[in-house]
């Protein structure tokens, strides 16, 4: 069984991670993953751990009581970021995750926990192996993008 906990970028951790709208190829992730019935299903295991374990309580803080903006704009988010359709593009323009990002403490600890919680997830809807190692790097090389704090 896959570890989900966070692996080091294969490549340089201090490059960019693009979060421009792929193509949707035939063998993109998103068609790897199973489309999308399997991209809403990882996100709403995402969320649905994110609620209820404890171990996520950090970043469950960053987000609002009810988590159904979350989880959609995370699903539309993830379905163009693997290659699927660019439905979040086509809502609410680029992505600009950083800048989105910003307002909230994001840290070495938030980080980990949102990637420990999304690899719990893939596991749990069984993505297999090597794409689970695939998606969880490009999640890391994303999430460490994201920090904005010390620590």
């Amino acid at each position: 069984m896959p570890d989900p906990r966070p692996v080091p970028p294969a490549s340089d951790s201090t490059a960019r991670p693009t979060d421009e709208p792929a193509d949707d190829a035939p063998d993109s992730l998103f068609r790897q993953v199973g489309g999308e019935s399997a991209v809403r299903a990882i996100v709403d295991r995402f969320y649905d751990l994110m609620d209820m374990d404890p171990d996520y309580a950090r970043i469950r803080a960053l987000h609002p009581p009810d988590l159904a903006g979350s989880r959609e704009k995370l699903f539309l988010f993830l379905c163009g970021w693997m290659g699927g359709p660019q439905r979040y593009v086509e809502r609410f323009g680029h992505p600009m995750l950083r800048a989105r990002h910003l307002p909230y403490p994001i840290a070495s600890t938030e980080r980990d926990q949102w990637l420990v919680c999304m690899g719990r997830a893939l596991l749990d809807c069984e993505v297999p192996e090597p794409l689970f190692e695939r998606l969880l790097q490009g999640f890391y090389q994303t999430a460490d993008w994201m920090r904005n704090r010390e620590g």
